[in-house]
């Protein structure tokens, strides 16, 4: 081997080594590999950038935009309210979302299919109390496998279709990858339905906003906005936009009349409810049923933020209500809900005398929030942009998302194209505002995919897939056609993580015929093996952007996806290698 082999191979090795050594962190080590390679000479530095132009960096950072609007606006209730009670576990989470994404996948690009239902699974761990690093791993794996059914799901498929037709002169059609595709998903999703428990319990990804609202049995008084479609509903009616983790616990009623109500009670314009609930739960109900705080006559449907914050042993606000510390008047905030521990308020909040140590929901303008806090002798915990009292419609991130698969699905405009454009109309309709999109990127994945872009680009510059794919035609030449078509297979699923996977097909597929020819056997089979190998990534985040898109939510570190995605690769190497002898015969 040549110098800058050796290079490429040691340095390749060397990510490898130090991710799983995980001393350093992802971004890190991909810089300093990207340094190295440019230090010696295998990648011009004038190409050491090019990694942040590529498509996938811009498809990644969209698609978390993407799925934070549709988390933030009410359509991930919308789809998990009638079943939400049965997916309970990991287990039945995987199979209902994951089967889910892997139904998508086999029409529209996967990464699509799951950043749709990311937003699901981190509701559903969240109502649960499970953790949801257990199921969006099993997702993204969920994404790949779906994607082998279908020519159109898997950029491998299209590629190995179009080498068939240059050796054969006939592509594989839409469905031809059906036979194989349908039963590795069948028998990977059964795997991962109990193989999640092999992922480690402790990781713990990015919070979400709504995260960060942890407590529990806050106290509100809300109303009904006079546009609200709860008007003339009942109290079990307000109760099931929250699955019951909300409770009316009194309704006010011609100011000074409380009542505890009935499941069935009718709620009219005028009653201030009370509701107890943890705050993600009551944002959902305030989004659900357009419910405003009671303490406002009129809305401010300008910028607006929620904070949580809590009771300085300093603050002046100690023994004096909301009302006589003038809390609206003096700082400009809106008190929406208190929380004291181990207590529960029989009285009006705004009659409430606050304690040092009192948790407080707090509404204020965007601008200056933290100054206002501070003026208030209250220790901010968590804040995160809402418009309490605005109903935010559904309909608008629905268009997008549906405006969006279709694109994908008629392959109207290049991926890229289609994920930017869907995150810029999120922002530039309102459900999301810029800094929430910036908010929702995940820059460290970002920077770790483009800085390892260039670097496992010299495995194929440097000659070194040539010693591979030679490699791989000595051994294959001492074994049995069942034992070749595992190992190309194999293959493929080893090199993938490190080329992207087109590149992966482009490298495997021509040794792949070449070995039919020389072993005088039909293609099919080994194209087929290099097209289930290269979209079979299980073993990194970094080489498919499914594996990269959940490693910050998920909190996933690099070996963690070795301990799930082995096994899974094995079983598919059997049975992928199985049915494909079956159903493309030698």
């Amino acid at each position: 081997m040549t110098f800058d082999q050796l290079a490429s191979f040691g340095i390749i090795g060397a990510v490898v080594v130090l991710l799983v050594w995980d001393r350093l962190r992802y971004d890190v080590v991909a810089v300093l590999a990207l340094l190295a390679t440019v230090l010696l000479g295998l990648v011009p530095a004038k190409a050491a950038f090019a990694g942040f132009a590529d498509d996938i960096v811009i498809i990644i950072a969209s698609a978390l935009v993407v799925s934070a609007g549709i988390a933030r606006s009410g359509i991930v209730d919308a789809l998990i309210r009638p079943f939400a009670a049965r997916l309970d576990t990991p287990g039945r989470q995987i199979v209902g979302l994951g089967g889910a994404v892997a139904i998508l996948s086999a029409v529209m690009k996967n990464i699509g299919a799951l950043a749709i239902f990311m937003p699901v699974a981190t509701q559903l761990a969240r109502r649960h109390r499970t953790k949801q690093h257990f199921v969006l791993m099993p997702m993204a794996f969920a994404s790949l496998m779906g994607g082998l059914m279908t020519l159109v799901g898997t950029s491998p498929n299209l590629v190995v279709s179009r080498v068939r037709q240059d050796l054969l002169g006939k592509p594989f059609g839409m469905f031809d990858y059906l036979p194989v595709g349908l039963g590795i998903t069948l028998i990977g999703m059964i795997f991962l339905s109990f193989g999640w428990r092999l992922l480690p319990a402790d990781r713990q990804g990015s919070r979400s906003a709504e995260d960060a609202f942890s407590v529990e049995d806050y106290v509100s008084e809300l109303r009904l906005s006079d546009d609200s479609a709860f008007v003339g509903q009942t109290v079990a009616d307000i109760e099931k936009l929250a699955s019951g983790e909300v409770h009316v616990v009194g309704i006010i009623r011609e100011r000074f009349r409380r009542l505890v109500p009935d499941p069935d009670w009718t709620i009219s314009i005028d009653d201030v409810l009370l509701i107890r609930g943890d705050a993600p739960a009551l944002q959902r109900v305030v989004i659900g049923a357009g419910l405003v705080p009671a303490a406002d006559r009129t809305v401010d449907g300008g910028n607006l933020s929620i904070a949580e914050a809590i009771v300085q042993k300093e603050s002046p606000l100690i023994g004096q209500t909301s009302s006589t510390a003038r809390l609206a008047e003096q700082f400009g905030l809106t008190l929406i809900a208190i929380s004291r521990t181990g207590h529960r308020f029989r009285r009006r909040l705004r009659q409430v005398s606050l304690r040092e140590g009192d948790l407080l929901l707090l509404r204020g303008p965007e601008h200056g929030l933290g100054e206002r806090l501070t003026t208030a002798g209250l220790f901010p915990l968590a804040e995160r942009r809402l418009q309490v009292g605005r109903r935010r419609s559904v309909w608008v991130p629905a268009g997008i998302v549906v405006l969006t698969v279709l694109a994908l699905a008629l392959q109207v405009v290049p991926v890229a194209i289609a994920f930017l454009a869907a995150a810029t109309a999120m922002i530039v309709s309102g459900v999301l505002k810029p800094d929430e999109a910036y908010g929702a990127i995940e820059w460290p994945i970002l920077v770790l995919i483009a800085a390892l872009i260039p670097v496992s680009g010299t495995l194929e510059t440097t000659g070194g897939t040539a010693i591979i794919a030679s490699g791989l035609s000595t051994v294959a030449a001492q074994l049995p056609p069942f034992a070749i078509i595992a190992l190309v297979m194999a293959a493929a699923m080893a090199v993938t993580p490190f080329l992207n996977n087109a590149a992966t097909v482009l490298v495997m597929a021509p040794i792949g015929a070449t070995m039919a020819q020389q072993l005088g056997l039909r293609p099919d089979a080994f194209l087929m093996a290099v097209a289930v190998g290269a979209g079979s990534d299980f073993l990194t985040p970094i080489g498919h952007q499914c594996n990269t898109l959940v490693m910050g939510p998920g909190g996933y570190r690099f070996a963690d996806y070795a301990r799930l995605g082995i096994p899974l690769s094995l079983l598919i190497l059997s049975l992928g290698t199985t049915l494909i002898l079956y159903f493309w015969p030698l």
